[in-house]
């Protein structure tokens, strides 16, 4: 299908998705109180953006919230992208260092370890 669309090749490869994938999930659950302030930034960013759009005070007012929980929304979706560039990062480094064959079995070791660490992390708060 994708050869039909673009006039060139173009080549997925599965274990390099995966790994980085493995590794972003890996990175947001460890780095939980980062993941927290980059969505807490971005929903103050794309709140600010939109009030910039609106002419009429009253007209802002009588939708603010829904417009607020939809840029919650979306705050929290985008807040996966820096973690996804840093998680292809780390995968890419793994690859180089240690082979393809380790890039899923490391991705899968960060993600059981970065999860035990949240979930002990979280316990010792409560």
């Amino acid at each position: 299908m994708l050869e039909e669309i673009f006039p060139f090749r173009l080549a997925i490869d599965a274990t390099a998705i995966a790994g980085a994938s493995l590794w972003s999930l890996g990175l947001y659950w460890g780095l939980s109180p980062q993941s927290e302030w980059v969505t807490l930034q971005l929903n103050r960013w794309f709140n600010f953006a939109e009030r910039a759009l609106y002419i009429s005070e009253e007209e802002f007012e009588k939708t603010r919230k829904a417009r607020e929980s939809q840029n919650a929304f979306y705050a929290s979706i985008f807040s996966i992208v820096p973690f996804l560039i840093v998680g292809s990062l780390c995968n890419w480094g793994v690859e180089f260092a240690l082979g393809k064959s380790w890039s899923i079995s490391v991705g899968m070791i960060t993600c059981i370890t970065c999860g035990i660490y949240e979930l002990g992390r979280r316990d010792s708060k409560s």
